[in-house]
């Protein structure tokens, strides 16, 4: 077989010595058709960066290539992008409504002539705690019997309190509503408890249903579901500011106050047979037929002072129910919901800065931190709750990076729990983020940073795998000895190179900066299955193991592996 003849060729990342046609060596392509590659004629793996992003066509035009875990990011990314916008729009957007009448009843006509002179009812409910969503769905209902010219509006009820804001504004519409509105709670084993108290006041009827309670109304009286002790004076004013809303309507409806107060006072609690007796409530009713059927005929005082009389012989009724998109985001905006998705979305987003290329983190970080942002627009949030929490995160990181001995990770935790107690600003009811949720959350969230965080530090130790900088304290071996600053003209005819370039190189190397010691002595080393030029500031005989020092060009520094094992066992000592 004739032998080939040697040719020198020049990779644009770095440059090598090779003999073509020898197994193991490197062989590099100038092809001018495409960019430049290089590989490894044992292995056939690519070495050359360029290749790595672009690849060469047969037409000599580069195409863009994307890894999975890049091209997944950039779709995810644009998902998260169009949910938030989609979600943007639909909250400014009308909430549509939905209505289900019986089977045979005729379509909502606007008014009960068009009906053929039968009464219409709405029905509306309110099944959980008292947030935004759940007061934009009644205030709406409200409002779509006011332009139906409906005869009555019936909010069955059952709810453990909720936020002061969202039931300001459900008494508001109550009173400013032009239809008269009948809160009832039901069914059997329903509340009306702290918020719901004040809603059930502010109906032209109050109605309850057997084996019902109602009151407990005491603003303050806990905070997550943990009992507190304010200063005297922050209570008196949160008190009395209670009370005199209440007053505000309660007597204007009949209702007996001075017994309505002990249920924000001393935190009194009725069932229904008591607060019929203490004029607190109008009906008690078993079903919404047998209300309906009490109601028929009954004239009632409204909050104007003005008189109507109920005509509701056979009504239709109409319930409206929440629509999927409110109760979604009734969800979102429970405090407890908020604190998870808060927690969520930064831990997720966290753990994609630390861990580059995971991809779902980042997803569900950034579609959680949007949704806690939506909720946080739309909650009554205190900023001081929401700066322990910050607080709390930089405390869990400082633990993983200092020693401490946990003195940080227990002031993150208390920082934590106290900021979700805090995070949500609601006296009057005393609604916000419960105990229980706040130590599930914050004891894995601490946890969770501390062991991504001291991951992170670790790999700093790590050495590094890409670039020339991943060759530094690989082991070589010396295939020409290192004798010479001018490698002998046999070494170099072994090279496929004259003593001109190797000349050359050398000076170049000194010219850029290496000292006239370091480049005494050089030669050739075989490196991961390829040829490197070598200098050492020793001779170093053919057939050496010698360990890589640094990597300078296309140069590397080198010693011999037991020198370099002395030199580490006395810096070690």
């Amino acid at each position: 077989m004739p032998r080939l003849p040697r040719r020198r060729r020049v990779c644009r990342q770095r440059r090598v010595y090779s003999t073509q046609g020898a197994p193991g060596y490197r062989f590099v392509s100038a092809s001018r058709a495409g960019p430049p590659f290089c590989y490894n004629n044992a292995a056939m793996s690519c070495r050359c960066s360029l290749r790595r992003l672009v690849r060469g066509c047969s037409d000599g035009l580069p195409r863009l290539r994307l890894s999975a875990p890049v091209f997944i990011s950039v779709i995810s990314l644009g998902l998260v992008t169009a949910a938030a916008l989609l979600a943007a729009g639909a909250m400014h957007a009308a909430p549509p409504q939905t209505s289900n009448t019986p089977a045979g009843t005729p379509p909502a006509a606007g008014t009960a002539a068009a009906n053929g002179g039968r009464a219409r009812v709405i029905e509306l409910r309110i099944g959980d705690e008292v947030e935004p969503i759940l007061a934009e769905y009644i205030n709406g209902g409200i409002d779509r019997a006011a332009s139906e010219h409906a005869s009555l509006i019936l909010i069955t009820m059952d709810t453990p309190g909720g936020l002061e804001s969202s039931m300001m504004a459900i008494i508001q519409h109550i009173l400013e509503s032009p239809v008269p509105v009948v809160v009832y709670v039901s069914p059997t084993g329903a509340r009306g408890a702290s918020a719901g108290f004040f809603i059930l006041l502010s109906a032209d009827i109050a109605a309850m249903a057997p084996g019902t309670h109602t009151g407990a109304a005491s603003p303050l009286e806990a905070v997550g579901g943990v009992p507190i002790s304010v200063d005297d004076t922050l209570k008196k004013k949160i008190l009395n500011d209670a009370l005199a809303y209440l007053r505000s309507y309660a007597e204007k409806r009949g209702r007996n106050v001075t017994v309505a107060e002990t249920a924000v006072t001393d935190g009194k609690a009725f069932t229904e047979t008591e607060a019929l007796n203490d004029k607190l409530i109008d009906v008690l009713a078993k079903t919404p037929e047998d209300l309906l059927g009490q109601l028929d005929g009954r004239t009632i005082t409204r909050f104007d002072r003005s008189s109507v009389k109920l005509e509701l012989k056979n009504p239709e009724r109409v319930r409206v129910d929440m629509t999927a998109r409110e109760r979604f985001l009734a969800r979102v905006v429970q405090p407890d919901v908020f604190f998870i998705l808060l927690i969520v979305g930064v831990l997720g987003l966290y753990a994609e800065f630390t861990h580059p290329g995971a991809v779902a983190p980042g997803v569900a970080g950034a579609i959680a931190m949007i949704l806690a942002l939506f909720a946080m627009h739309i909650l009554p949030v205190n900023f001081a709750g929401l700066l322990l929490i910050v607080v709390a995160m930089a405390l869990f990181v400082l633990e993983a990076k200092y020693t401490s001995h946990g003195v940080l990770a227990i002031g993150g935790v208390i920082a934590m729990l106290l900021g979700a107690l805090m995070l949500i600003r609601s006296p009057m009811t005393g609604s916000g983020v419960s105990l229980g949720v706040a130590l599930g959350v914050t004891a894995p969230c601490a946890a969770v940073t501390i062991v991504l965080m001291r991951l992170v530090l670790r790999t700093r130790n790590w050495k590094q795998t890409t670039g020339p900088e991943q060759m530094i304290g690989s082991h070589a071996e010396v295939t020409e000895a290192i004798e010479s600053a001018v490698p002998s003209a046999a070494g170099a005819d072994a090279a496929g190179l004259s003593s001109a370039h190797v000349t050359g190189d050398v000076q170049g190397r000194q010219g850029a900066g290496q000292s006239a010691h370091e480049s005494r002595f050089a030669g050739m080393v075989r490196l991961r299955g390829e040829l490197w030029r070598a200098v050492a500031t020793q001779p170093i005989p053919a057939g050496t193991k010698v360990r890589v020092l640094r990597v300078t060009g296309l140069t590397v520094h080198v010693t011999p592996v037991e020198q370099a094992a002395r030199h580490n066992q006395q810096d070690a000592a």
